[in-house]
């Protein structure tokens, strides 16, 4: 059985911070490493789905590391977080396809972490 990890991204691209570039790099480094060798998918959640945006301008430092993920690592994104952090416009421009299957109250569905742990995906936050 292939390794099956994936990567949740949770910081905030609009703290400006360099912890917060670091957790995404670190997490796009890590997607990318695991997909070496088993399938890896990197999952935008909370205020992570506004990192898409942010790494489609060619001149961010992640850049790179983002487009060549993207390449060969499934990306997607939460469909209620994307709604509610305002992130609709970057998800979409990027092509990343939204999932909202844990119909959490008061949302309009939110990615399910049960789902890929039951689906036997190892589970890494950054």
């Amino acid at each position: 059985m292939r390794n099956k990890t994936a990567v949740v991204v949770l910081s905030d691209p609009s703290t400006g911070t360099d912890e917060a570039l670091g957790r995404v790099f670190d997490a796009l480094a890590t997607a990318w490493e695991f997909a070496q060798d088993g399938e890896a998918l990197v999952l935008f959640q909370g205020t992570g789905t506004r990192w898409p945006a942010v790494l489609a301008d060619s001149e961010h430092p992640a850049h790179e590391l983002y487009t060549a993920v993207k390449k060969q690592v499934a990306t997607v994104a939460s469909s209620g977080c994307t709604t509610v952090f305002g992130a609709n416009k970057g998800i979409e421009g990027e092509g990343i396809k939204q999932i909202g299957q844990n119909q959490a109250p008061g949302t309009p569905g939110v990615a399910s972490i049960r789902e890929l742990v039951e689906a036997g995906y190892r589970i890494l936050t950054f």
